[in-house]
This record gives C-alpha cells, structure tokens and sequence, in this order.
C-alpha cells in the first residue's frame, strides 16, 4: 500500500502568506517613496544653493557698491570741507547773545509756574489731589527747564567750537587719506568675478583683522564728526545760528504750547469743580429738604406711639378689669379674645414704631453727618476755585505787559475785582 510523505518543514498558515504578500508590496513602495522623496529634496537643494550663491554673490557686489558710494559720498564731502574750511564766524557772537537774552526771559514764566503750585498748596482736605492742573504746572516747569538747558548747551557750543577749530584739518587729512584707501581697495574687490586670475583660497579669511572692532555707526559717527567740526567755522555762521535761532524758536513754541494746555486745564479743572460745587449745593439743599421731611415723619411716629400706647392702656384695663367678673360669668368669651388679640397686635405695632423710629433717627443722625461732610466739601471747593481764579489771574503776566497788568483777584484779601452794577454801586454809596 502506498503511503504519503510528508516534507518534515515548517507549514504556514494562508493568512500568513497573504500577510507577507501585502507586507513585501507595502514594503516596495514605501521604500520607492522615501527614494523619491530623497531625490526631490536633493532637486529642490541643488536648486535652493545654486540661488543662494548666485543671490549672495549679487547681494555683496550690491553691497560693495553701496559701500564705495557711501564711502565716496563722504571723500566728496570731506573734499568739500577741506576747500571750504575758511568761512565767517561773525554773526556768532549776535546770535549767542540772543540766546542769553531768551535764557534769562524764562525766569518770569518759571516763577509764576512755581508761584501756581505753591498757591494750589493752600488747598484742603480732598481737594489735594494729584489733578491735570498739577501734573500741566508740573510739566511745565519740566519745559522751562528743558528749554534752558537746550539755550545754555547751544551757547556752550557755541564757546567750544572757537576752540576746536585748531584740530580739524590735521584728522579731516588722516580721514580723507583712509578714504581714499578704503576706495581703492573695495573698487578692486568689485572688479573680481569668476574669472579673474587672481583669485585663490585663503588660509582663514573670515578671521576678524586687529583693530576691526568699530561698528559701521562708530565709522558714520567718526567721519560726521569730523566734517562737523571741519565745517564748524562755516556752521558758526550758518548751521549753528540756525540751530540757536531753532532752538530759540522751539523753546518759545513749546513754552507757549505748554502754557495754553496748562490754563486749558485750569479753565477745564474750574468748570469741573463750579459742577461739582453746583452738584453739592443741590444735595446740601434737597438733604436740608430730607432732613426736614424726616423730622417731620419723626414726630408723626412719635405721635402715633403715644396713641398706640394709650390704645394698649386701655386694651390692659379692660382686661384688667374684665377678671373680676364672678363665677361661671369668669369664662372666655368672644370680647376675651378680641381684647387679647388686640393687645398682641397693639405690642407688635408698637415694636414695630419704635423700631421705625429708631431707623428714622439714626437716618436723621446719618443725615447730619453727611450734611456736615457736604458742607465742608463745599467749603473746600470754593477755595480750590479762589485758588485757582488766584493761579490764573497771576499767569496773566505771562501775556499781559506789567504795566498794563490788573489782577482779577485782590492779592491781600483774595477776593474777586469785579466791576459792580450801577445800582450796586449806587447801594454801596447810600450805606
């Protein structure tokens, strides 16, 4: 009889054959995509570096260009000061003069703004604050003080440049000569491309030379101050008159700025205060009208606790009296009840009176008090607007000539000149 032979190997399962079908094709194309993958980003890099290198050699050709026209800008006007070194210095003196006369014109509005804060010292209780007015005065003092400081340095300039003079031609010489270099060399730099025969590797050219550690600010500092001081003579005439008679003009534009937005903040810190001064005498006077009214519910509540009072008196006699009936007639009837329910309700209603009462006054103490913060309130604001009508009327000699200058409010009394009415008037000389 035949038999079948069996190969003595490892059997799968067909599931499994599959399984490494599917595994084997999804291996293959991941492995295709991740190759593709790689060549397109080897593509994309070759294509990214050839314009990098081509967009830096660009950009540092363009560089090198703007360099020799910024460096040959300055040789030229370096050229220029050494030609134009000799100029007039004359009108100088003139003009420092005028700086020191508007220096010593910022004494008068530096003393009335001091003047200002110190009256607003005299303010009270809450009226200290740290308002617009304040912080204006404040900032204008800042202002004057700024201003001269600003007309005092151009006046110092105007000293230190007769002494620099002497310097200049010897560092315009030694700036203009490493310009020149400079020039030279960068221009031969811009001529290299490719194919030029003279070019090579270098052992460590990006190395940072000695003495390379001034910034490209530091250079443009260097060589503007150097034409500055070269045309400093020139400029004593022209661009340092025209910076004094600048600052001149804008110490004067700036004072007078600061000075119309500081009275703009009195003018708007008085109508501020006369609404609130109008607002608290309109509570003053409908919290005089509540205490009034209170006073009045007051004494009907106390009027009204003594009738209930004499109600439950006579509830208590009745039922005082009522125990004395005899025997059997001694009983419960409906008028017990009545009276003993009217004496519960006359103790609740009386409870509740004095409990009302006892709120009425302590509203009526409230209100006191809060009238008399009220009435101090007041007090306060109308010295804060004296103060600052007073703060106001002394900053007129800021526009005012003094011999035309008449305060609005009497510096010894503090009290307002006003013209009268000619029946005032007219009452005033009858009394």
């Amino acid at each position: 009889m035949a038999t079948l032979s069996v190969k003595p190997s490892q059997r799968f399962r067909l599931l499994d054959w599959h399984t490494n079908s599917c595994l084997l094709s999804t291996n293959a194309e991941r492995q295709r995509d991740a190759a593709n993958q790689i060549r397109q980003e080897a593509r994309v890099l070759r294509n990214e570096t050839n314009n990098k290198t081509i967009w830096d050699e660009h950009d540092n050709r363009t560089r090198l260009a703007e360099r020799i026209a910024t460096v040959n800008r300055w040789k030229e006007r370096l050229d220029k000061c050494l030609t134009d070194l000799d100029v007039e210095i004359d009108a100088l003196t003139q003009m420092k003069d005028s700086a020191e006369q508007n220096l010593q014109a910022k004494n008068l509005p530096l003393d009335v703004a001091i003047e200002c804060l110190t009256l607003r010292e005299s303010r009270r209780d809450i009226d200290v604050v740290q308002d617009p007015v304040e912080n204006e005065l404040h900032k204008e003092v800042e202002v004057i003080e700024a201003s001269k400081k600003a007309l005092q340095q151009k006046i110092s300039q105007a000293f230190e440049q007769l002494c620099l003079l002497q310097e200049v031609r010897q560092q315009l010489n030694s700036d203009h000569r490493g310009k020149m270099e400079t020039l030279e060399i960068d221009r031969g730099c811009l001529s290299l491309n490719l194919m030029s025969p003279n070019i090579s590797l270098k052992v460590n050219p990006t190395r940072v030379p000695n003495g390379s550690s001034t910034t490209l600010q530091q250079w443009d500092d260097f060589s503007q101050f150097n034409k500055n001081r070269a045309e400093a003579e020139m400029k004593a005439a022209t661009e340092l008159r025209e910076a004094i008679a600048l600052t001149i003009a804008e110490t004067k534009n700036n004072l007078e700025a600061q000075r119309v937005a500081t009275e703009f903040a009195f003018r708007k810190r008085l109508r501020e205060m006369e609404s609130v001064y109008s607002e608290l005498k309109w509570q003053e006077k409908n919290t005089l009208e509540e205490v009034a009214e209170l006073q009045k519910d007051i004494r009907h509540l106390e009027e009204d606790l003594q009738r209930k009072m004499l109600n439950l008196k006579l509830s208590h006699t009745r039922l005082e009296s009522r125990t004395y009936r005899p025997n059997v007639e001694l009983c419960r009837d409906q008028v017990q009840y009545g009276l003993t329910e009217e004496v519960h309700q006359l103790e609740a209603t009386i409870a509740a009176l004095k409990q009302k009462l006892a709120q009425a006054q302590d509203a009526l103490d409230a209100l006191y008090k809060h009238l008399a913060r009220l009435q101090a309130d007041i007090a306060c604001k109308a010295n804060s607007m004296l103060l600052d009508t007073k703060c106001l009327d002394t900053r007129c000699k800021l526009t005012v000539p003094a011999e035309k200058f008449v305060p609005q409010v009497d510096t010894f009394t503090r009290t307002t000149n006003r013209t009268l009415s000619p029946l005032k008037s007219c009452q005033l000389e009858l009394a």
